[in-house]
């Protein structure tokens, strides 16, 4: 009879127990009251059509968010292929240089100065500059580059480069991005596909002297890959530190609070992404926020030029150019990723004989000096440089010049200047017509060029891709071929 009490208390007992466990499962409790209208929507409804995605798509959808997630970081990564170049520096002419005045001679133009050049509808414009060869290579270089003539053996001149339109916006975003459309930019697909090797700075940085250049910020904007890999885009004309980088020191938070701070925000982050989900937009918001805190001890030190001996002061030249050139081996040697200097100015529809030498005498010394900076710094065989703008120039007479000619835009042919990072120097490449009017020998487009810097990047330009939209994308869209024998 005791038995059969105390089996009866036991199984009372449970039923208890499991009636407060129920209670306790169906009632309402205190994190009950923070349910958003975005999580009931996501458990009451979202639930059964996620269902039928996943029958849709299986598990290849969410293997790619997942992979999108895993890529957003800075961290450096190993290229799939060996790598001949660490860092890329994209010296951009922006405005169009005149290809048969500075890098392309023509002789028989000059033969045809003056004189109607059949298929042309214009006079010809024999250049007004004298070529010499120059360096053990014997490449001819115009005399506006006296400096850089000195560094020819060390060069790839590419004269047979072409694009799209020969208009000055389209064809900036198309060199920056490989595309007319929103796309990332070069620099954003590089730090992309290698990270960096400085957490302390942004991988991808653009120097400007100035107000923003045709296109704006599409010219180092990210699109749709994670905001992380947009660039960093820095006026360099302003003439103090916290000019050149905006609000770089707060004058109100030691650092320790602003560490504090950003601890707290990292935290409520982590419960948002628990109870909620991931927001890209906002992961790189706290990574911008981030790398904020830590530009203001490391990015204070890199741009501060009176740190650096007079000698190379004297080298670079006491020019703006010159110190964007000296800012840019600062950066690189802190293991920048890939720095932009815009180098403008060469938009020369007239008076081309007295402006082209200025803008010329403008980056000659200092793009000279960056090479033997490198060099004596042992980073030159890790460091691409490209020099070079949108298009070309037409070999006739701008009919706007008058009695002080220029030349009109010409998308059919224009040079660009490969060096370091793996590049074969001393060599031509490429061949444009007698007169200098478009590229008849292995012609290069932009989307080979990428691919070529991709390629000395240790990647395979037709693998480097980001899914979007359900469509995998890559900076050189469906072309680009590489140019293998500028490839040391």
């Amino acid at each position: 009879m005791r038995n059969q009490q105390f089996a009866l208390t036991v199984i009372s007992d449970k039923a208890m127990n499991q009636d407060d466990n129920y209670k306790s499962e169906h009632s309402v409790h205190l994190e009950d009251h923070f349910l958003t209208r975005r999580q009931f929507l996501q458990r009451a409804g979202m639930g059964f059509g996620a269902l039928s995605l996943a029958a849709l798509f299986g598990e290849g959808l969410l293997s790619n968010i997942a992979h999108a997630e895993a890529e957003a970081t800075l961290l450096p990564k190993v290229p799939p292929f060996p790598a001949k170049a660490k860092h890329v520096v994209h010296v951009f002419a922006q405005g169009a240089p005149s290809h048969v005045d500075t890098w392309d001679p023509k002789p028989a133009l000059t033969r045809m100065d003056g004189k109607e050049i059949p298929n042309m509808n214009g006079v010809g414009y024999g250049s007004p500059f004298k070529f010499t060869n120059r360096g053990k290579a014997g490449i001819e270089v115009s005399e506006v580059f006296p400096q850089m003539g000195d560094m020819v053996d060390d060069l790839a001149v590419i004269r047979s480069c072409y694009t799209d339109i020969p208009a000055h916006e389209v064809a900036t975003i198309m060199m920056n991005t490989g595309s007319r459309l929103v796309r990332p930019s070069l620099g954003s697909w590089v730090l992309y596909g290698l990270g960096s090797e400085n957490q302390n700075m942004p991988g991808f940085i653009s120097l400007r002297p100035g107000g923003a250049p045709p296109g704006g910020t599409s010219n180092w904007q990210s699109a749709f890959l994670p905001g992380l890999y947009q660039g960093v885009s820095i006026n360099t004309k302003v003439p103090t530190l916290n000019q050149l980088i905006e609000n770089i020191r707060n004058p109100v938070t030691p650092l320790e609070e602003q560490r504090r701070q950003l601890d707290l925000v990292h935290k409520l982050n982590e419960i948002h992404s628990q109870n909620l989900q991931k927001e890209a937009q906002l992961e790189s918001r706290l990574e911008a926020f981030e790398m904020a805190f830590k530009m203001q001890t490391e990015a204070t030190d890199a741009f501060d030029l009176s740190k650096e001996p007079q000698g190379i002061r004297e080298l670079y030249g006491r020019s703006a150019q010159g110190n964007q050139m000296l800012i840019t081996r600062r950066l690189i040697e802190r293991g920048v990723r890939f720095v932009q200097v815009w180098a403008g100015g060469w938009d020369h529809h007239q008076d081309l004989e007295e402006r082209l030498p200025e803008r010329a005498k403008d980056i000659d010394q200092p793009l000279a000096a960056f090479i033997k900076d490198l060099k004596q710094r042992g980073l030159f065989d890790e460091t691409l440089i490209v020099w070079g703008g949108e298009f070309g120039r037409k070999p006739t007479r701008d009919r706007n010049g008058g009695d002080n000619p220029g030349r009109d835009h010409n998308a059919k042919a224009f040079s660009t200047i490969l060096a370091g990072g793996g590049v074969r120097g001393g060599m031509t490449y490429g061949a444009t017509d007698e007169f200098g009017n478009a590229a008849i020998e292995n012609k290069v487009h932009v989307h080979d060029l990428h691919a070529t810097i991709l390629a000395l990047l240790g990647f395979d330009h037709k693998k480097l891709t980001y899914r979007y939209n359900g469509r995998d994308f890559r900076l050189t869209e469906t072309y680009g071929e590489i140019i293998k024998p500028v490839i040391a």
